[in-house]
């Protein structure tokens, strides 16, 4: 217990009782108290003492819940004003006692005196004297200790004091009420306003009974937001502790019984209350975190008045200094360095909306995944169409949104992340997904953490953990009231509307939908677009708002390095600089909101133009830093010279792409002097299609609005005079009107019929073919045949070159003429006749280029050599610039002349 000292005396003589020093716990009634020794490597021993030769009444008793029949028990008049003088003066106080008596059932009986020595004041006399106790009955009055107790008790009879009093002490007994109707309704009436109470018992060090005053409610109260080691009840009847319950028990008991406190009653969870503790030294829930005898939890941490962010500091206190429950912890950044904790980093990429890629100050990227928070995601099986293809960003309710949200806020800002916890890589399981190892970390900007901004406006939800997975955000409790209160605003995932639909058309790849979008975009010049996907330096993905489609973009009026490709059974390399010109583009538009002018489109479907980001025009950003070269047809473009003066400048510099540049004087070819004049009388005309061997078919400009007034009369009489489907029969050969995908009819010939569903059509207006179901033809009404308007569509072959043989070779050249003429107005010269069709010269109508002679340029076909005189001038000239991309090693012409030993594999012939 405590130290103990002997008093002397003669021997042979009385025993002396031996005096004992105790601190007083608990104050059982107005006759008995415990009281304990000091800890010593844990809670101390504890005896209960009864005051000897004096009666205080009995405080009330509720009735055991095993005995079904019996009654509550009250309090005895002046019961609790007896143990309340007590509990005042003796609780966690220094107290000396002597035992007189001890029963055989072990109850001990002395005097207690208040102090370290015998001198101190008498407990029980000052009881009597109070009038709150009596002597015992029958008690003979003969020795000096029962002689004060009896004058004690006399003055206090003559004094009227307490039980002497008049009356019946009536006014004394509590009404105690041991439960509450409507906990919620009772912890609401007091508006979170501090209640004064003691606390009459402590379960463990997160659990008390405790006495509401003045109305005497006697409530469980469960401190918010923590919990504490507990004891587990076994099957006998018996408690196990948890590791350090004990010690956290005696840390509350030592603290808090039987002392006067306030508490905030915050919330309920069945018939207990959660609330905070108040005493005027300090606020128990935090010191208990402090010291390692708790941790939080998430359950009701929310409901704590005082701030979380104070219990989670405390909470991580303890853990760093590994105090008690924390004697093992391991943060789960224990192993990163302070640099890699904290960071500044420019977000370069929004992949969804829980992730970012970032770019340190070292170069590096590195993804990193928002603390627990879950993106949006599909709830049930049956949500999406097993036939369609999923695409999350549009097809999940409010993912779009929520990637939205983060892209205009942090695309191209710098933030700051603090990592909060590695969630190593997890294996693939029959329902999840495997995961590679994520860094999860909390996002800043401005001091907007970015997540609880997510999650505040319903764009994501919080991930709920086990109460021992330290695993979580360092601003967790800052989540889940955000959360709370986007569920109570019903903002986005929460909201009750209806969920909102992005019918987003992909056309990137469609060539039937982009020849039908084309002129839409060319007239509506600076269109606004997003960029979405960057596949090298000049070819990306953009998403354009107003239009809500998909498409794809090919910069015009540049050559940029190529990339590695995959093809079948081997991979080819990218060419030099590719990689850093794909860099360059991703980090300066993707995911910016950019402007675009499309000018033309590929035989692919993908468009070709202008783009520009932050007033800067991309493809001259491109070659000013030396990652592309100029195209001949930048010629025709307003930002030719813009592109001449930045290659200049890159050619000067000799880097990258112009690392070898060496100026090379053109070898020039000695004229034939002509003897026949070339007939040179350019038509204009408009190319309507380019087809796979680089023929092409035009209108002829002078007839066009022949064309054009026969359309519209020949739609409105079908208008009129609807075919009945099905009831044409395609024969081939035959004329007829074919309707095509975009919802109008047009003059064709049926070129193959393979069956009703297959039937291979001509566009005999256009030059275009399609395999249609017969459904959609029918007879070509005699108004507008043949005979009254020709054919208009002409096909024609390029003069003075040879198309390549290779298929690669033969798609680049396709692409470029379709790039820089289908759909305009050329000029076109008929050079020589051929067995299949005219061969002829084309000129830009605005810049009068010779669109031949400008893929000899490029490398991308060769020179026929023609022996006819009046053609040598413009032979000599197609020469001379097939030596210039030979030199300059285009397309082609990359591995150099490799005429000489393989030129049939190739397909040419010198």
């Amino acid at each position: 217990m405590a130290s103990s000292a002997q008093s002397g005396g003669s021997s042979g003589g009385p025993a002396v009782p031996t005096v004992q020093r105790g601190i007083v716990k608990m104050v059982l009634s107005g006759c008995a108290i415990i009281v304990r020794g000091q800890p010593r490597g844990g809670p101390p021993p504890e005896r209960q003492i009864n005051l000897s030769n004096i009666r205080a009444g009995n405080l009330a008793r509720r009735a055991a819940a095993t005995q079904p029949d019996a009654k509550d028990t009250p309090d005895e008049p002046w019961a609790f004003p007896a143990r309340e003088f007590l509990r005042k003066k003796l609780i966690g106080k220094e107290v000396c006692f002597t035992i007189e008596n001890k029963t055989p059932q072990g109850r001990e009986y002395g005097m207690i005196y208040l102090g370290k020595d015998t001198n101190g004041e008498n407990i029980a006399e000052s009881l009597v004297a109070e009038g709150l106790a009596t002597r015992r009955e029958g008690m003979r009055a003969n020795n000096p200790e029962q002689n004060r107790l009896s004058e004690c008790e006399e003055q206090a009879k003559a004094a009227k004091k307490g039980m002497w009093s008049e009356g019946n002490g009536s006014h004394t007994l509590r009404d105690l009420k041991y439960t509450i109707e409507n906990p919620r309704h009772f912890v609401d009436s007091h508006h979170q306003k501090p209640v004064n109470a003691i606390i009459e018992h402590v379960r463990d060090g997160s659990v008390v009974r405790a006495l509401l005053l003045p109305d005497y409610y006697l409530v469980t109260v469960m401190l918010s937001g923590i919990k504490c080691p507990t004891f587990r009840r076994e099957a006998d009847g018996s408690e196990t502790p948890e590791p350090f319950a004990a010690e956290a028990k005696f840390f509350t008991e030592s603290r808090l019984l039987q002392r006067d406190v306030q508490i905030i009653l915050e919330s309920c969870h069945n018939q207990n209350i959660l609330g905070t503790i108040l005493h005027p030294n300090g606020n128990i829930t935090e010191l208990l975190l402090k010291e390692g005898f708790a941790r939080c939890v998430d359950w009701s941490i929310a409901v704590y008045t005082r701030g979380a962010e104070k219990l989670r500091a405390a909470e991580r206190f303890a853990k760093e200094r590994r105090l008690r429950i924390w004697r093992d912890y391991v943060a789960p950044t224990a192993n990163l360095d302070q640099k890699d904790k904290q960071f500044v980093a420019k977000v370069m990429q929004v992949l969804n909306a829980d992730a970012i890629v970032v770019k340190l100050n070292s170069g590096d990227y590195k993804t990193i995944h928002l603390s627990s928070i879950r993106p949006p995601r599909l709830e049930g099986e049956n949500t999406q169409d097993k036939n369609k293809k999923l695409r999350p960003l549009y097809d999940i309710p409010y993912m779009f949104e929520a990637r939205e949200f983060l892209r205009k806020k942090l695309i191209g800002k710098k933030v700051n992340v603090t990592v909060d916890y590695i969630r190593p890589a997890s294996p693939a399981t029959e329902t999840v997904p495997a995961f590679s190892e994520r860094t999860c970390a909390t996002v800043t900007i401005g001091g907007i953490n970015i997540a609880e901004a997510l999650v505040s406006k319903g764009l994501a939800t919080v991930i709920r953990y086990r109460q021992d997975d330290d695993q979580r955000s360092s601003h967790y409790d800052e989540l889940l009231a955000a959360e709370a209160r986007a569920i109570k605003n019903g903002k986005g995932l929460h909201s009750k509307k209806e969920v909102p639909i992005h019918r987003v058309a992909d056309i990137s790849g469609d060539t039937q939908k982009a020849k039908q979008f084309l002129p839409f975009l060319q007239r509506a010049g600076r269109s606004e677009a997003v960029v979405e996907y960057v596949f090298s330096g000049s070819r990306l993905k953009l998403y354009l708002p107003k239009e809500t489609c998909l498409i794809t973009f090919l910069l015009a009026g540049i050559e940029c390095p190529r990339g590695a490709r995959n093809l079948p059974g081997l991979v080819q390399e990218g060419e030099p600089f590719s990689e850093e010109a794909t860099l360059f583009t991703k980090e300066l538009v993707l995911q910016r909101e950019v402007e675009v002018e499309v000018e033309g489109m590929d035989k692919a479907g993908n468009f070709i133009g202008w783009l520009h980001v932050d007033s800067a025009n991309l493809s001259v950003l491109l070659v000013e830093h030396a990652l592309s070269k100029v195209h001949f047809t930048a010629e025709r473009s307003s930002y030719y010279k813009s592109l001449l003066s930045a290659e200049e400048a890159a050619k000067q510099k000799k880097e990258k792409v112009w690392a070898r540049y060496e100026e090379q004087p053109v070898e020039e070819v000695a004229p034939v002097l002509e003897e026949k004049e070339r007939s040179a009388s350019y038509k204009p005309v408009f190319v309507t299609e380019i087809t796979d061997d680089l023929h092409f078919y035009v209108q002829d400009v002078e007839t066009g609005t022949q064309l054009e007034k026969l359309m519209e009369n020949m739609r409105n009489d079908i208008s009129s005079h609807p075919p009945v489907e099905g009831s044409y029969a395609p024969r081939r050969g035959e004329f007829c009107i074919a309707k095509f995908v975009d919802g109008e009819w047009y003059r064709a010939r049926v070129e193959k019929v393979e069956s009703p569903a297959k039937v291979h059509v001509f566009y005999i207006d256009y030059g275009n073919r399609e395999i249609l179901p017969s459904s959609r033809l029918g007879t070509l009404p005699p108004a507008f045949s043949t005979r009254v308007l020709p054919a208009q569509a002409t096909e024609y072959a390029f003069a003075f070159i040879q198309v390549p043989q290779d298929e690669d070779a033969r798609t680049d050249a396709v692409d470029s003429v379709v790039r820089d003429i289908q759909n305009t107005q050329c000029l076109l010269n008929v050079e020589h006749l051929s067995a299949g069709c005219p061969h002829v010269t084309l000129q830009f109508a605005d810049s009068k280029g010779d669109v031949g002679l400008g893929l000899v340029k490029e490398g991308l076909v060769m020179v026929e050599v023609r022996k006819e005189k009046q053609f040598q001038k413009v032979i000599t000239e197609y020469l001379n610039a097939q030596e210039s991309a030979k030199s300059a090693r285009l397309n082609l012409w990359r591995y150099g002349d490799f005429r000489a030993d393989d030129a049939d594999e190739f397909g040419y012939s010198r």
